[in-house]
């Protein structure tokens, strides 16, 4: 078993009244991670400290099902982190989860990707609605796929099209089309073993399932964004994520990789064999301790919640964190709203996901009593939502495959909406 770096303070800190509660080490070592975000009690925004306690039990009660190992939990509101603990374990039966250890946070790469492209249109570097052949040629000639045969799409992709997911393209994972079999017979999209210029190279040369913008299919769209990124600016896709989201944000522990040094957190994946959790992914040895075969845009990052906090609490506070500014509020807004046709909603992923459009990056709630949710999640349960009307940024992580197979974001949610002791709503979440 590690030796904690945090000691047990780290679990219970930010669910006490005060941050004062546990005293930090002399070589401050406790807070490296949570510089410029506040602690705070629940009450002091809002917030029932009492409600917010029942998050711990609710998902140690998984853990003792054996739904899944660990659980980190994280709640903050107005900037203040009033919420945060972890339950169960890093390692199964051998290493506690700590609050801030590494996850694989799998498609929650795909918001920090959409952000760097819009920061390259702010750049006047590229137009949303500019043509992908614009940028990679080999998307000029690309077919669709209809009824068995080849033929012209009715327009060109464009970058706004890969940010919806509104591309044409598929990934090859989640469906069983005649062109998803194909990405699978050519080892195209989540299993490439190539780089990210073949990779995108293959989809390329891939039919499309349906014309451009006429359905919503998730899809490799974003991983084509990140080698966008590269052309564009000129930098390979890790080197632009560093100099231009991580570093100005203080993401510390956020990349392609997990180093040697950090690997002592990274967290166990596991999935169920009958009545048994398994691990399905190591955190010694298997893919995200490894350098990557390529730099996936749509599913390569890991993280911790710290990290994620910030960059969501850019994203909450339009663009900006503790002085850095990484995009103007009007591409926040412009990510974080609906840029789908009506016909397309609800989006659909294994089934109609309720009162969800997609925005740039994100998907977004369009009706109902939570309207204005920006959220997604990672394949490995991995969860987060950031809700601008009652200034709220939640995540609810563990590591288990597949995604929906332990529930914990709906018990998260519903917890923290109860918990609201001041509401800027005028129906609260969850009101029926």
């Amino acid at each position: 078993m590690r030796k904690s770096r945090f000691g047990f303070c780290a679990v219970l800190i930010l669910s006490l009244p005060s941050a004062a509660a546990c005293a930090a080490p002399a070589d401050g070592s406790a807070y490296q991670y949570a510089q410029g975000i506040r602690r705070g009690a629940p009450a002091d925004v809002g917030m029932s400290s009492e409600g917010l306690g029942r998050i711990g039990p609710a998902m140690q009660e998984l853990i003792d099902e054996g739904r899944t190992g660990g659980i980190m939990t994280l709640v903050a509101r107005r900037g203040t982190i009033v919420h945060w603990e972890a339950n169960g374990w890093r390692v199964v039966d051998e290493d506690p989860l700590e609050p801030n250890d590494v996850f694989r946070i799998y498609s929650m790469t795909k918001p920090i990707t959409s952000t760097a492209i819009m920061i390259l249109v702010e750049e006047g570097q590229l137009e949303l609605d500019q043509p992908l052949s614009d940028v990679v040629p080999a998307f000029a000639d690309v077919e669709v796929y209809d009824e068995g045969e080849l033929r012209a799409p009715s327009r060109q992709i464009t970058i706004r099209d890969l940010l919806r997911h509104t591309s044409g393209l598929t990934y090859g994972a989640f469906g069983n089309s005649e062109v998803d079999q194909m990405y699978r017979a050519a080892g195209i999209g989540v299993a490439s073993t190539l780089d990210l210029e073949g990779t995108v190279a293959g989809i390329a040369a891939m039919p499309l399932l349906v014309d451009p913008g006429a359905r919503w299919n998730y899809s490799v769209s974003t991983d084509v964004l990140g080698r966008v990124v590269e052309i564009v600016s000129g930098q390979t896709l890790d080197s632009f994520f560093q100099e231009r989201i991580f570093d100005p944000l203080g993401m510390v522990d956020t990349g392609f990789q997990v180093p040697a040094g950090k690997l002592d957190r990274f967290t166990g994946v596991y999935s169920r064999r009958g009545d048994e959790l398994v691990m399905s992914d190591s955190p010694t040895d298997g893919a995200f301790a490894k350098p990557p075969v390529w730099l996936s845009g749509g599913s390569g990052l890991t993280s911790t919640a710290m990290d994620y906090l910030r960059f969501s609490q850019m994203m909450l506070n339009e663009g900006e964190l503790d002085g850095a500014r990484i995009l103007r509020p009007e591409s926040v807004r412009a990510m974080r709203s609906n840029q789908l046709p009506d016909a397309l909603i609800p989006i659909r992923l294994g089934g109609p996901i309720s009162n969800s459009g997609f925005g740039l990056g994100f998907a977004v709630t369009v009706e109902g009593d939570d309207e204005g949710l920006f959220w997604w999640a990672g394949i490995a349960s991995t969860y987060f939502w950031i809700d601008p009307v009652e200034d709220i940024v939640a995540l609810a992580w563990t590591q288990y495959m597949p995604l929906g197979g332990v529930r914990i974001d709906p018990i998260l949610r519903g917890i923290v909406y109860e918990s609201l002791m001041e509401q800027n709503r005028l129906v609260p979440v969850g009101t029926p």
